[in-house]
Order: structure tokens, then sequence, then C-alpha cells
């Protein structure tokens, strides 16, 4: 048998131990039943079979394990939620952090640029070395990114279920994630690096 979550889905597991209740008798009994059909129904059929052995025995508190799921994940998925959200808006702000960076350097090399291309560097040439630059500002944000959330994911383990803390799916999807974000954010500068006029590049700083 599995390992059985008591209260809640959340925190580790506790040990239980299943015995007759005859040898441990208690006032409230908890019972789960395995429906075929309408749940409705079954939930009739077993009030009227304890009604059957004791009219005053109450039944309270019913409902389906969906239900009681989502009452133990309602929490963490609202923290979760709010995460998400802080994320994508971090996302978006270092896709426009890249992109005003490389776009500044672009326009800072603007003469390095110009005379690269009058030396017959191509199009494609520029373009690769400013998305490299881009790349290399980017790797190194995911290093020290990664390095700082690997820190702290003990923090965030109560928030997390099915998934631990430290799964490497997690670490590697993010870096790909932000390495795409960096791709894009650095091939719009790129793309207008390439356009420059060469002569018109020189001769605005000569």
């Amino acid at each position: 048998m599995g390992d059985v979550r008591q209260r809640s889905l959340r925190g580790d597991f506790t040990p239980h131990a299943y015995v007759a209740f005859d040898q441990w008798p208690i006032e409230e009994l908890t019972v789960v039943m395995r429906t075929r059909g309408d749940p409705a129904a079954a939930l009739r059929e077993a009030r009227a079979a304890v009604a059957e052995l004791d009219r005053d025995l109450p039944i309270y508190d019913v409902a389906a394990l969906q239900t009681l799921v989502d009452r133990s994940l309602g929490q963490p998925k609202f923290y979760l939620l709010l995460l998400t959200l802080f994320a994508a808006l971090a996302v978006v702000l270092a896709a426009v952090g890249i992109y005003g960076v490389i776009l500044y350097s672009v326009q800072q090399r603007s003469r390095e640029i110009g005379i690269r291309m009058a030396l017959g560097a191509s199009g494609e040439r520029v373009v690769s070395m400013v998305i490299r630059q881009g790349l290399a500002l980017t790797l190194a944000g995911v290093l020290l990114g990664t390095a700082g959330a690997y820190a702290v994911t003990r923090v965030l383990r109560s928030l997390l279920y099915g998934v631990g803390e430290r799964d490497p799916v997690t670490f590697v999807g993010v870096a790909v994630l932000l390495g795409a974000v960096a791709l894009f954010a650095s091939w719009l500068p790129a793309r207008r690096a390439a356009r420059v006029d060469p002569l018109a590049a020189i001769r605005a700083e000569g």
C-alpha cells in the first residue's frame, strides 16, 4: 500500500496503522465510498443503510474526493498563481532589459559595426556577434539565478505537491525559456545592427 496523507496533501508523511474498530473504538468514523454511477444515489443508499442500524447516528461533512483535494490545495494554488504572475512579469522585464542593453550597446558600437561591415563583415556575421553578446549576458544571469533559486528551494517546499523542490526538469525548463526570450530580445537589435550603413556610421562619429 502506498503512503497515506491523512490531513493534508502537503507536508511530510506521518506513520499510520490500521487496526480493527473493536481494538480501538472511537466516537467518529470517516467512511470512504467508491461509487459507480450517480454519487448522490449512492449517498442516499448509504444514509438509508445507516438509518437501519441506528437512526440517531448523524452523517455530516459529505464531500467528493476531488472536493477534499481541492480544499487541501486551495491555498497553495493561490500562492502558486501569484508566483506565476510575478514570474511572468519577471520574464517580461528580463526581455525588456536584455533588449535595452543590447540596443544601447549596438548604438554605442555603431561606428565599430560600420567599420566591420566596410571591411567585409556580412550582415549575418554582425547579427551573430550581437546575439552572442546577449546570450552571454543571459547565461551569466541564468547561472546566478539558478544558484539563488537552488539556495531558497526549501522555502518553497511547503507550496509544492507532486514536484520536488529541486526538480531538474523545472530548472532546465526555466533556463531554456529564458534562453529563448534572450534570443528573441537580442535578435531585434541585431537585426537593426545588420542594417547599419557603414559610411553613415563612420561619418557619424568620425
